[in-house]
């Protein structure tokens, strides 16, 4: 089986892809609301955004300062495509799947 046209090596991993599913979401999320969110450490977070940000894939704002600064994150029009690509080529491999199997009597479904 071939890999499907829009499969992402870069979101696939199980934390990316949690990230990235959680914010097509929405529009923009606060970075505590994702850790929490997901159950990651703040290092573990950063690492991930950070990895998502240098492929154009989201946009970081942060303001404010010192224990008042605040981070949020979005989705670039880059980053929401990647994902709709994704999640169509991940459709088209379980889909795949599903009808190449056979059945008991050795027919397919």
């Amino acid at each position: 089986m071939s890999v499907p046209a829009g499969f992402d090596e870069l979101i696939h991993p199980a934390t990316r892809l949690s990230v990235v599913s959680l914010l097509a979401a929405t529009e923009w999320a606060e970075f505590s609301f994702v850790r929490d969110s997901l159950s990651l450490s703040d290092s573990a977070l950063s690492k991930q955004l950070h990895t998502l940000e240098e492929a154009g894939y989201l946009e970081l704002h942060k303001e404010g300062g010192g224990r008042n600064r605040r981070t949020r994150v979005r989705l670039t029009d880059r980053g929401r495509t990647a994902f709709e690509g994704h999640v169509s080529a991940l459709r088209a491999i379980v889909e795949g799947a599903a009808t190449a199997v056979p059945t008991t009597s050795g027919a397919k479904r």
